[in-house]
């Protein structure tokens, strides 16, 4: 068992998300060991669920993933996209007002849940029942539904709609840990109590943190911010502030501080494998670079072998050193995340949809974001600008030019910089704490937050 999580907390819990793109999967991985037999359930793959269960969220995953994909699709793409942001809706933030009234996406996952969605994963808690740890608001919903006693919901964007609360919020006891100040205000508006909410932050991988001086998250970033400031200038403005909360020697040399390692650039696919195309075209721009060992690259197809034969091709078309090309791919999802959290402390740069991924800029991680798909993602993408900690993405044929542009201005090394500082990175450690004392220290310390 990992030595940073409480023993006391070991198999205590049912954790359970959904086999729906990773981010539902991302969002509880980190808190695998505290579920019996250290098994995270899928509410939408569980062997147990009836015949017709499975169906239903078959067709719904298959529904999601065309539409997820459907973007470019001519003629009706843009209209495929705004029926996805129909079913996803979430209303704009300002007016902040009630909005606890319940939706169409309320009551037909109610109806949903009484026909029997989830009624697999609903029986599966109850033999015994444990507190349930979700990330997915279907399996909350349902377990209240059925009278299940504990229950904590994981909050998986910055943003979300009505559908993540019961319908008749203000007497729900689901318990939600949020991810940032707009989820928890969301939460309240839709009527969720204020004592069901706690603002703990998305939980992150411990092997990417460390321990709770976040040991090895510090030592990845000092290594970064030297990597991403080629020619000096975010270390000129920010060295001072740098070298108080990281605690290193504040007389850094400019001949040693400049790049000593080829720029690592990791590439994300999302779940329901769409934006692969993005993945090949930064691949040939930055042919060149990979060739002279200028840059490193980290294609990630997730579980999907397609997705992997795919960027084998784009490796061989690249070709050169294999070494510099590589392919991050898991027969499953824990032997994905594994390999996934590895690349990541070497990553400089992530390029992926504005997905749960956008919270990894608190490792100090510089985002480069693909399109957007769903509200929620536009909400991620916007709070990513608004903390300086991701780019949109320009015309990735032309990586070579504008990326490298941003390196040698510095800008990259500003932007993992302030994801550090200004996202959260204390989610883990404080659902922890939670989970264990009833309560968890909140704080505005960069190192503590």
């Amino acid at each position: 068992m990992n030595d940073l999580i409480p023993s006391e907390l070991s198999e205590k819990f049912w954790l359970v998300s959904a086999d729906m793109g990773y981010g539902h999967q991302r969002a509880i991985y980190p808190l695998k060991e505290l579920s019996k037999d250290c098994i995270i359930l899928n509410a939408n793959t569980l062997s147990d669920s009836s015949p017709k269960e499975k169906r239903l969220w078959k067709e719904m995953l298959k529904a999601y993933e065309f539409m997820s994909r459907a973007g470019k699709i001519p003629l009706i793409g843009s209209l495929i996209s705004k029926v996805l942001d129909t079913l996803l809706y979430i209303p704009n933030f300002y007016p902040i007002k009630d909005r606890s009234n319940s939706t169409m996406q309320v009551r037909y996952l109610k109806i949903s849940i009484q026909r029997g969605l989830c009624k697999g994963i609903v029986d599966q808690i109850n033999r015994p029942e444990l507190p349930l740890i979700t990330s997915f608001y279907s399996s909350a919903i349902a377990a209240e539904m059925s009278e299940h006693k504990k229950i904590y919901c994981i909050i998986c964007d910055t943003d979300i709609s009505r559908v993540w609360a019961s319908e008749n919020a203000p007497d729900s006891h689901i318990v939600y840990f949020a991810s940032g100040s707009v989820s928890a205000q969301r939460l309240h508006s839709y009527g969720v109590p204020e004592k069901n909410i706690l603002l703990t932050g998305f939980p992150l991988p411990l092997e990417l943190l460390g321990d709770r001086n976040l040991n090895i998250l510090r030592t990845n970033l000092n290594r970064r911010l030297k990597n991403l400031d080629p020619n000096n200038k975010f270390n000129n403005l920010y060295k001072h502030s740098v070298n108080a909360i990281l605690k290193y020697d504040e007389n850094i040399d400019p001949e040693t501080h400049l790049k000593t390692e080829p720029i690592t650039i990791t590439y994300a696919v999302g779940g329901a494998g769409a934006q692969k195309e993005i993945g090949r075209q930064i691949s040939i721009s930055l042919r060149e670079k990979v060739l002279n060992n200028q840059v490193k690259l980290n294609l990630v197809a997730g579980t999907r072998a397609e997705l992997r034969d795919y960027f084998e091709k784009v490796k061989r078309e690249v070709g050169g050193n294999n070494e510099y090309v590589q392919i991050i791919w898991g027969k499953d999802n824990e032997s994905y995340f594994n390999m996934f959290n590895n690349c990541l402390n070497t990553t400089d740069i992530l390029w992926t949809k504005p997905s749960e991924l956008s919270f990894y800029c608190a490792l100090g991680i510089p985002i480069i974001m693909t399109p957007a798909i769903g509200p929620q993602e536009k909400c991620n993408h916007r709070w990513l600008r608004e903390i300086g900690a991701g780019f949109k993405q320009q015309k990735p044929e032309l990586a070579d030019q504008w990326l490298f542009d941003l390196l040698r201005k510095g800008r990259l090394a500003e932007a993992a910089w302030n994801g550090f500082l200004k996202a959260r990175k204390y989610g883990t450690y404080n659902i922890l704490d939670f989970l264990l004392n009833g309560t968890f220290v909140s704080s505005n310390d960069p190192l503590k937050r």
